[in-house]
């Protein structure tokens, strides 16, 4: 299947840009196009035996539901969206091609998907999941195989919750009025490490953590268990109740077998 031709919508930047230069080093032709470049959205469809979507959460059912109806029967359409539900159903109701959702748990930064973990929701496959399974496992990846359901759910702990505790601590040191340079004078080595990680994500594409948040259906359970636990948290800490408190970080948890 070397002869065939790769689209990627949103492939000049992003993940869309990582995956075009992995599938150029694979040896296939692969055409991307951006909001002002390349190809406009129904030509790829109709031109590319394989079409990946990799735009904004937000503008991503939008941009499916342009090129879905110009996909052959015989293709395949892909997302690359760190959320599956709506992104995956759009493309089924939108195309008759074959439908696999995508989900690179790693970054730009990354030179190789070696020992990193890809997610995969095959829910109208055939031809083309074998294609890609040996593509990515050739490759050194880590395949997860679930349904968009549990996906969603799973990544509202991995990132909503994740993202969710940086995105709080950050706004607090902002609101704090404390000066950072002077804060880092202070700082551990694990500090260093969060304060970090909150500039990546109040300095490069807020935007893309803000609708990881706010668009993971999921996030109302995750939101309800963070307060009631601030909320008991608070009690403790405002009584000086550490033994309680030491209770409660001893229970019982996820990381004992």
């Amino acid at each position: 299947m070397k002869g065939i031709e790769i689209g990627i919508i949103g492939g000049t930047r992003g993940m869309g840009r990582w995956f075009a230069g992995f599938f150029k080093k694979e040896g296939y032709t692969v055409l991307v196009s951006g909001r002002k470049t390349g190809l406009d959205i129904p030509t790829m469809g109709k031109k590319c035996q394989v079409v990946i979507v990799s735009v904004p959460i937000s503008i991503t059912r939008e941009v499916i539901e342009q090129v879905g109806p110009h996909m052959k029967k015989e293709s395949l359409l892909m997302d690359l969206t760190s959320l599956k539900g709506e992104p995956v159903k759009s493309m089924l109701k939108s195309s008759i091609s074959e439908v696999i959702g995508l989900h690179p748990l790693f970054g730009m930064a990354v030179d190789s998907m070696a020992g990193h973990n890809i997610v995969l929701c095959p829910v109208r496959a055939g031809k083309w999941l074998d294609w890609l399974r040996d593509i990515l496992v050739k490759n050194g990846a880590n395949i997860i195989e679930t349904t968009l359901e549990r996906h969603d759910e799973l990544m509202a702990l991995v990132q909503g919750l994740n993202h969710l505790n940086s995105i709080t601590m950050g706004m607090i040191l902002r609101e704090s009025g404390v000066d950072l340079t002077e804060l880092k004078r202070f700082a551990t080595p694990m500090f260093n490490t969060k304060l970090a990680i909150i500039e990546e994500i109040f300095t490069n594409n807020p935007r893309l953590y803000a609708e990881i948040i706010t668009l993971n259906p999921n996030m109302h359970k995750i939101l309800d268990l963070y307060e009631k636990t601030l909320s008991r948290l608070k009690s403790l800490i405002n009584k000086r109740n550490r033994e309680t408190l030491t209770e409660l970080i001893k229970e019982r948890s996820i990381w004992e077998s």
